[in-house]
Formats: structure tokens, sequence, C-alpha cells
């Protein structure tokens, strides 16, 4: 099944780089570069100017790297995840969850992961397929409550994402993250124009995963 196969592949990315930029230019720019250190998890955030193209452009990139997986963040409404869809965007994210956006999703048998922050919206987006759910923004809680909420629920799979960096990602793992979102530290030297410096950054969170599953 398509849907399972990218979930097998998002879990095995383990570090999904959230992707934003002042131009599909760069935005582009940067995804090369952090594939090229070695992450292979890429949500593009629909705040990127033309991000159709965008997605568009990477998928024709990586149509080889099979590796590679590639989704559309930030995306607030159905019209806009059947757009990303129709762009080759093989999983959508959202800030919260979307009724609509999801029954879309299954549809396409597309992985929808809607951000959450508390039981009852983690429950809903469950009840409504979600495979995954964000944990965000996970600054404002902390590793310790993926624990309360798998409490409860078991069963829920959950994507911190806002807040993770190298030095707290071993923490959110060993709390029970099936994957990790990780975007300002990551992406921060890219307002320079320092896409090198992204590279040498991805290689860093590239390596401290290796070592998280070699533990």
């Amino acid at each position: 099944m398509k849907r399972v196969e990218i979930l097998a592949r998002l879990e095995k990315a383990g570090v999904i780089a959230v992707v934003r930029g002042a131009t599909k230019e760069e935005a582009v720019k940067v995804s090369q570069a952090i594939i090229k250190g070695g992450l292979t998890g890429i949500e593009l955030t629909f705040t990127v100017p033309q991000a159709e193209e965008a997605l568009k452009e990477l998928k024709e990139l990586y149509q080889d790297r099979s590796e590679v997986v590639i989704g559309a963040g930030t995306v607030l409404d159905a019209v806009t995840a059947r757009l990303a869809i129709l762009a080759g965007a093989e999983y959508i994210v959202s800030p919260s969850f979307d009724a609509q956006t999801a029954e879309l999703c299954n549809l396409y048998q597309i992985p929808y992961l809607p951000g959450c922050m508390t039981i009852t919206e983690i429950q809903a987006a469950m009840k409504s397929g979600a495979d995954i759910v964000k944990l965000f923004p996970a600054s404002a809680f902390g590793p310790s409550m993926i624990t309360a909420f798998k409490a409860p629920l078991p069963q829920v799979n959950i994507m911190p994402t806002g807040g993770v960096s190298l030095a707290n990602m071993i923490d959110w793992f060993n709390a029970g993250a099936v994957a990790v979102g990780v975007g300002g530290e990551l992406l921060a030297p890219a307002s320079s124009g320092n896409f090198k410096k992204i590279t040498e950054m991805a290689e860093q969170y590239a390596a401290k995963l290796k070592e998280l599953r070699a533990d």
C-alpha cells in the first residue's frame, strides 16, 4: 500500500527537515544541502513562494532516490493539500488538525500529520485516520509530554516539531517519538546563503540519529 510504504520511509528518515525560504530557489537549495548532508526527510512548507513549483523540482531531482521522502508543510486546508499532492507531495503536514484535509489525504492514500497540543485534538486526529500526529510547538512542552500522551493513548505515533535541536533530540526519541521535525537550528545559515554550513549541520543530525539507533 502506498500510504504504508510512505509511513515506513518517514520513520526510517527519522529527522524531518522543515524547509522554509524567502524564494523558491532558496528553498530548493536548502533542501539539496540538507539531503547532501545525509537527511532524507524534507517538509517543504507552503509559506515558500511558488511552493508547488519547488515541490515539483525536488521530486524531479530525487526521483531516483527512493530513500528521500518529500512532503508539504504548513498546509492549512484541503484545497492546498490537493495542490501539494498533485505537485508530488508524499505526505501532508498541518500546524493544526483539519477534518477535510484528513479526508482528502485518506482519499489519495497520503499520510496526514496534523499539529496537536491536547489529548482531545490527538484523539480527533486519530479517529480521522492520522497515522502520526505532530506535537506542535514542542518547545511549549518537553519530551515528558510524549510519555503523558502515551499513557491513555499508547498506540499514538508522535513527531515533535518546533524546538527540537541536536542537544535535545535524544531526549525526544528516548521519550518515544517516532520521528522529529527540525528547522530553526538547521536552517539558520540560509539567511546568509551559507548552504555548505547547512550541509554540515545536516551531517551532524544524521550522525546523531545513527548513533541513537545504534544504541
